[in-house]
C-alpha cells in the first residue's frame, strides 16, 4: 500500500537557547544504527562568521527526529580568533563519525601567517563523545600543501553540511568533502576535493574541481560518477568526476537553478523508496535570488536537468542539509530567519509529500 503524504517540523534552536544569541550552519546525517545526528554553529555573542567566538555543537535523536537529546560540544571556542565553525558530517563504513570544521581566523582575512584552519574531529560512539581534533590545514594549502597548485592559496574551509561516502566501484568506502580555497592576492575561490580511503587517517587532495566556486556538495550517481554542485550567484555550477573525485571534467551551469549564492545539499532517493521508474535526485537551495524560500529541486535524469520544485520554507531562509532515514523518509535541517536572526529547524517528510506539492520549475 502506498504511503500517505506527511510533513512535520520542529524548531531545535532559536536565539537565546542554551545561552547563545544566535545559531547557524546546519549539518544532518542518518547514522547506521538508525539514529540522527545534527551539528551546527553555536554563535554565542553575535551572528558573525569566524573569527568570532563560535562553538561547534551536535545533538542526537534515536526516534526518527521526534525528540532530541542534550547539546554536545564538538569544539568549544575560547574567544575571538579562537572559535570554530561550519561543521560537515560523514559516517565511515566502519561506523566512525567524522566532523570537518574551520577554526581561527576568518576565511577572507586568512594568510599563511594568520590562517583559517581546517580541523577534523572523530567520534566512535555516534556523536556522544569526540576525540581531540586534528589539524589538516598544512596538507591542504600554503607552502607545505600536498598538491603543488594548492600552494597558491591563502585559506580554505570544507563546505558545511554533508560529506560523501562512496557506495560502489573501485573506490567504495572513500570519504570525500568539497573544499573552497581562496587564491593568494585575490578574493576569488576555487574548489578542490579532499578524500580519504582509510576513514580520515590520511587524506589526499584532488585536482581543481571548479574554478571560481564557493561552498560545494557531492553526490554519487548511479553510474558511480560523482556530481559536484557549486554555490554561485545566478546559475548554479556543476561538474563530474569519473575516478572517485581525483580528476574532474568540464564545468557547467544549471540554467533552471538560477538562485542566490547559498549553501545547500543533494540527496538521492532510490526508486525502491519512491516507486518511480528511476532514482530521484533532490537539491535544497533558496529558490530565489535572495536568501528566502528554501526549496527542493527535483531531477529524474541524474542531475542533467531539474524539472520540478517544492518549497520547504516560506520567507527568509538560508542554509540546509538533507538525509535519507532508514525507513525511506527524508530529513532536512535548515535555517529560518523570520526576525533577522537564524533559527534551526528539523523537518521530516516523505516522497509522497514532495510529489503532491511539487510544481514545474519556471
Amino acid at each position: 500500500m502506498a504511503q500517505k503524504p506527511f510533513f512535520s517540523e520542529q524548531r531545535l534552536y532559536a536565539p537565546g537557547d542554551e545561552g547563545s544569541s544566535n545559531w547557524r550552519i546546519p549539518a544532518l546525517w542518518a547514522l547506521s544504527d538508525g539514529s540522527l545526528l545534527v551539528a551546527n554553529d553555536r554563535r554565542k555573542y553575535n551572528e558573525g562568521d569566524l573569527p568570532e567566538d563560535i562553538d561547534v555543537v551536535c545533538c542526537r535523536s534515536v526516534d526518527g527526529g521526534n525528540t532530541w537529546g542534550t547539546m554536545i560540544y564538538v569544539a568549544e571556542g575560547e574567544g575571538r580568533g579562537k572559535g570554530f565553525g561550519d561543521p560537515a558530517l560523514v559516517q565511515c563504513g566502519g561506523g566512525d563519525v567524522l566532523c570537518l570544521y574551520a577554526g581561527g581566523n576568518g576565511y577572507f582575512a586568512s594568510s599563511e601567517e594568520k590562517p583559517i584552519r581546517v580541523y577534523m574531529s572523530r567520534s566512535k560512539d555516534g556523536g556522544r563523545t569526540w576525540e581531540e581534533r586534528q589539524d589538516l590545514t598544512k596538507m591542504l594549502w600554503g607552502s607545505e600543501a600536498q598538491r603543488p597548485e594548492c600552494r597558491n592559496y591563502r585559506g580554505a574551509f570544507a563546505a558545511s553540511g554533508n560529506g560523501l561516502v562512496l557506495k560502489k566501484g573501485p573506490h567504495k568506502g572513500r570519504v570525500l568533502f568539497a573544499v573552497a580555497m581562496c587564491r593568494v592576492g585575490s578574493w576569488t575561490s576555487d574548489n578542490f576535493i579532499v578524500y580519504s580511503d582509510d576513514c580520515g587517517e590520511s587524506w589526499s587532495v584532488s585536482e581543481l574541481a571548479f574554478s571560481e566556486g564557493d561552498e560545494a556538495k557531492l553526490l554519487e550517481l548511479e553510474s558511480g560518477d560523482i556530481l559536484l554542485s557549486v554555490r554561485r550567484s545566478g546559475e548554479r555550477g556543476w561538474n563530474l568526476s569519473k575516478d572517485g573525485g581525483e580528476t574532474w571534467g568540464t564545468q557547467g551551469l544549471w540554467p533552471e537553478m538560477k538562485v542566490n549564492a547559498c549553501n545547500g545539499d543533494m540527496l538521492r532517493l532510490p526508486k525502491e523508496v519512491t516507486g518511480e521508474s528511476v532514482d530521484v535526485l533532490l537539491h535544497s537551495v533558496p529558490n530565489s535570488m535572495e536568501r528566502r524560500d528554501v526549496s527542493l529541486f527535483v531531477s529524474y535524469d541524474e542531475g542533467k536537468s531539474w524539472t520540478d520544485v517544492v518549497r520547504l520554507a516560506e520567507g527568509p531562509s538560508v542554509y540546509s542539509s538533507l538525509t535519507l532515514l532508514h525507513d525511506g523518509s527524508i530529513g532536512a535541517y535548515l535555517e529560518k530567519n523570520p526576525d533577522g536572526a537564524c533559527e534551526l529547524w528539523f523537518q521530516h517528510f516523505n516522497w509522497q509529500w514532495i510529489r503532491s506539492h511539487k510544481q514545474k520549475c519556471k
